[in-house]
């Protein structure tokens, strides 16, 4: 029995050798236990998603022009295949690594429930510095402490690590990791992308099953919608992912992720990270001269 199993029986079973009034007694306590052990449940999941989520290579909806797929999709153009696309993919990705250095953004993550209603906020300033330096100030809070303590906070401290090369799970798109099997063409907001379904090549939790939209002219990932390829635990029914992109400048950088996730016994909650106001800098020439030869 793993550890999220057992920290759900033990609160789960309190009481079960008691008498029935003992055990009246210990109910509320008993209650408020079990709460707690989901939320920590919840808290994890995000966490074990977030991580997944970030290391993607492409470095509620709402109701902004980019997050819309209404459009049908159309028919692949015949010169487009798999092993094209990842080529494609990876040398974009690498001439887009090599010319970012550094950029700054306004970051709000927040945990509700299904109604709306707001758990937990926190807003602040990411920096990032080529090639592996990320920083987070937080700038304002809101809600609950125990949330922010046990899910956001991890949430900031995993991707900062990961940056640095601290936590290594390789999730990038890339043909060892997935098969893509390539479903047509297909209008996201103002981007023309190619589509595909990506299938994970091992049961993995820090790999997903989902859909990629893929720019038709930049290569980069434009959305990936998604769940775990392998399951979080007992407890957690069913994760899903939507994360957003969005070009600025030459760049494309991350605009929104929604996180639910659905618990046994317990429900559904939601986070959201909200990607603003973005100052790209110190960008070298390395794009323009790659676009001046032709293989950009």
């Amino acid at each position: 029995m793993n550890f999220h199993a057992q920290l759900i029986w033990q609160f789960g079973c309190d009481g079960l050798g008691e008498s029935v009034v003992e055990s009246a007694e210990r109910w509320g306590e008993t209650t408020m236990k079990f709460r707690s052990a989901v939320r920590i449940l919840i808290m994890l999941a995000f966490t074990g998603l977030w991580i997944l989520v970030s290391g993607l290579s492409a470095q509620v909806i709402d109701d902004q022009d980019e997050s819309k797929v209404a459009a049908p999709i159309a028919p692949l153009q015949p010169s487009i295949t798999e092993e094209h696309v990842f080529a494609e993919m990876a040398a974009h990705n690498e001439l887009r690594s090599a010319a970012l250095l550094d950029y700054t953004a306004l970051r709000t993550y927040q945990v509700v429930d299904l109604r709306g209603k707001v758990h937990a906020e926190e807003s602040g300033q990411m920096k990032y510095r080529a090639p592996d330096k990320k920083s987070f100030v937080v700038t304002s809070e809101k809600g609950s402490g125990l949330i922010r303590n046990l899910a956001l906070n991890p949430l900031i401290a995993s991707e900062i690590e990961a940056a640095s090369g601290k936590q290594h799970h390789d999730s990038s798109i890339t043909p060892a990791n997935y098969s893509l099997h390539l479903l047509g063409e297909q209008q996201v907001g103002p981007y023309h992308c190619l589509v595909a379904q990506a299938i994970p090549k091992r049961m993995d939790k820090y790999l997903f099953e989902g859909k990629v939209w893929i720019d038709v002219q930049d290569f980069a990932i434009v959305r990936i919608e998604g769940h775990p390829a392998k399951k979080l635990s007992f407890w957690i029914e069913r994760a899903d992912f939507v994360r957003e992109y969005q070009k600025i400048d030459e760049f494309w950088l991350p605009r929104r992720d929604e996180t639910l996730v659905q618990v046994r016994l317990y429900g559904k909650k939601l986070l959201t990270i909200d990607h603003q106001d973005y100052t790209v800098n110190g960008t070298s020439d390395r794009l323009e001269t790659a676009r001046s030869a032709g293989s950009f």
